[in-house]
């Protein structure tokens, strides 16, 4: 067993007066009298209790995983890599290094600089980090921090693994696109069959225990207790506040001048508000000069720099502190001396929309988690609060489970590439522990077979009609996963579409309905289809105003062109596009998109659209064009029946 291997100073070292004697592995320098002051402090931890059960699984694990779970403020960012550091050790440094991925910059900075000071050991040396633009790492580098993105770049760059041994992937609930692909990828790479017998070990948040045991194949589990202090119990308001900055410095305040012992930790949405809250806390904060030194405001967002470390200095004055962040703080930067939390209960994050290719800054809820997550921040041995500035119905009823993964929020087009670069010329070949969504991971064809694969299954009417011919041989098929990703089809999505479809058929039934077979492809299917997308979409319809392809949507006179995976587009020999054509959805973007498209026929939207419709479509060409039409036809059918009323008895055809 690697515990009985080490033997090293941390679980049986000498006292601090024989340190003359004690000799830093690592090194071989001799230890400093810094190095037992904080070693007490990290026998204290939770997860101290862990370490020779972690070493031990570590070593046995035969798979080469082991995932650990915690709560946030339990010592396993800073502890698990070095006991990792020391398993390589044990190893004589020959199978590789040890790398700590961390889904922030500023995190892998902060944990390099905190560890090198546990270990006694010079950063930039033994201990080292690489972030963007900084490299402070050398050839004598033992454990490095690494912000998880590199690290993918370094793996799609090599062959195996890459330079290290033991790789740690903290906070994997986070769920950054990098560490969730950094999974996928070593997970399909099996570590038993890479040279050099590497380790991989998961950190994360009892949240998303269960989800990570099953996408690992039920590796062992190391359980980190949480703190054994008090756990304040949320303090709600009854509404939210209409100034959460406000809110939070008052709420601030309000502590300070009850003298409530221990250091403050203030949760706001963005960096602009955190800015503004700083300002205005460092301004009132001379107020307080009855009750002591004024308090000491620190901001804590990714802008910060090397300045974070500030959160974990000593004020000397025994002034409190007041650290002021976001999202950043949810799993990241344990501060032992916070006694008290403010929440704000939201966040704003940057999503991308893959439809009409943009970036947007949303403001939500955060998960059922992180609120937890926040409120541990405040569990001690002294009693703490947490004041959370919403109602209790708030979270109950707007908040996920879970923070939603990233990898399904932002712009994956550089994840593809990657993947191309990593030779994955099919990124559906990679697991991940949620598929990102499919507009947003749309695979073009990649070889001219496939491209006569997909060809085959559009049909002559349209992306609609297309999309049933994609269901029909689907169902065929036997509902084959070979057949679909031969095809570049989404599983997933048609054997959904097959649940509803049978649903829809037992809720027809139910209500007796009279069902005929569909008879796909017949004339009488084609134009019967046809009338039920007008009949449905009538407001979606679009106008080819010179031929070209710039349609004119007749409802808000936008104009749009078809989307690059329409199948009008996608045929050899194009001829000149519809003139008329329903559209699905429409996406604003730089070049505006019209997607699941079919041509139609002036004539039977005027046939079937409310009169209401045409009466109310903004001044137009095509306005005149379809009142006029409407007069001829009025004309040509008076004295006629209806066909509608002709096909008022026919039964219901479900596609």
């Amino acid at each position: 067993m690697a515990s009985q291997v080490l033997g090293l100073e941390e679980e049986t070292g000498p006292n601090p007066g024989e340190s003359e004697l004690a000799v830093n592995p690592f090194d071989g320098l001799p230890f400093s009298s810094r190095y037992y002051e904080l070693l007490e402090q990290r026998r204290s931890l939770p997860v101290w209790a862990a370490r020779f059960i972690f070493l031990e699984q570590l070593e046995s694990s035969p798979s080469g995983v082991v995932l650990v779970s915690g709560e946030p403020g339990s010592g396993k960012s800073t502890q698990i890599p070095q006991w990792c550091a020391e398993f390589v050790l044990a190893r004589g440094f020959q199978k590789g290094r040890v790398t700590v991925t961390q889904p922030y910059p500023l995190a892998a900075l902060s944990l390099a600089l905190q560890v090198a000071d546990e270990m006694d050991l010079t950063l930039g040396h033994e201990v080292g980090y690489s972030i963007p633009q900084e490299d402070c790492t050398g050839p004598d580098t033992l454990l490095r921090f690494c912000w998880d993105r590199l690290l993918l770049q370094e793996v799609a760059s090599t062959r195996g693994t890459g330079a290290w041994g033991v790789l740690v992937l903290d906070e994997a609930q986070e769920r950054s696109v990098a560490s969730d692909l950094l999974q996928g990828l070593l997970r399909d790479a099996r570590l038993g069959n890479l040279p050099g017998d590497p380790r991989v070990v998961v950190v994360t948040d009892p949240a998303l225990e269960p989800k990570l045991q099953a996408f690992w194949g039920n590796p062992p589990i190391v359980h980190v207790l949480g703190e054994t202090g008090r756990c304040p119990t949320p303090v709600y308001r009854d509404t939210v506040p209409t100034d959460r900055v406000e809110a939070a410095c008052q709420a601030v305040l309000e502590l300070c001048r009850k003298e409530a012992p221990g250091d403050v930790l203030v949760y706001l949405p963005s960096e602009e508000e955190i800015s503004l809250c700083c300002e205005s806390l460092s301004r009132d904060g001379g107020s307080l000069e009855d009750q002591g030194p004024p308090p000491r405001v620190l901001p804590l967002h990714p802008g910060c720099g090397q300045a974070v470390q500030a959160v974990y200095e000593d004020v000397e004055s025994g002034a409190r502190k007041v650290v002021v962040t976001h999202w950043l703080a949810d799993f990241s930067f344990s501060l032992p001396s916070i006694r008290h939390v403010i929440d704000s209960g939201l966040e704003l994050r940057s999503v991308y929309n893959p439809q009409i290719r943009a970036e947007s800054q949303v403001l939500r809820p955060i998960s059922k988690c992180q609120a937890e997550a926040r409120r541990l921040r405040a569990t001690g041995i002294l009693p703490g609060s947490c004041l959370c500035l919403y109602p209790k119905s708030f979270l109950e009823l707007e908040a996920p489970p879970l923070p939603k993964p990233r990898v399904c929020e932002e712009n994956l087009s550089p994840l593809i590439l990657l993947l191309k670069r990593r030779q994955i010329v099919e990124p559906g070949e990679c697991h991940f522990l949620d598929r990102p969504a499919a507009p947003g991971f749309t695979r073009p064809p990649l070889c001219a077979e496939e491209a006569a694969l997909r060809r085959a299954l559009e049909h002559v009417d349209g992306d609609h009609s297309s999309l049933i011919q994609v269901y029909e041989a689907f169902i065929q098929s036997g509902a084959d996963k070979a057949w679909c990703q031969a095809r570049g089809l989404n599983w997933a999505a048609l054997y959904q579409a097959h649940k509803l479809r049978g649903e829809l058929l037992e809720l027809m039934q139910r209500i007796e309905l009279p069902l005929s077979q569909p008879a796909f492809g017949s004339e009488q299917n084609r134009r019967d289809l046809q009338k039920a997308l007008v009949s449905g979409y009538f407001l979606k319809v679009a106008r080819d105003t010179d031929g070209t392809g710039n349609y004119l949507l007749l409802t808000h006179k936008h104009v749009a062109q078809l989307s690059p995976y329409c199948c009008y587009r996608s045929r050899r020999a194009p001829a000149r596009p519809p003139p008329w054509v329903l559209y699905h959805s429409f996406s604003i973007s730089k070049d505006n998109c019209l997607s699941i498209v079919s041509e139609i026929q002036p004539q039977m939207l005027v046939e079937l659209a409310p009169p209401y419709f045409l009466s109310n479509l903004p001044p137009s060409e095509s306005r005149d064009f379809l009142n006029q039409l409407r007069e001829e036809m009025a004309d040509s059918s008076t004295g006629s029946e209806s066909p509608s009323t002709q096909e008022l008895g026919d039964a219901c055809v479900l596609q």
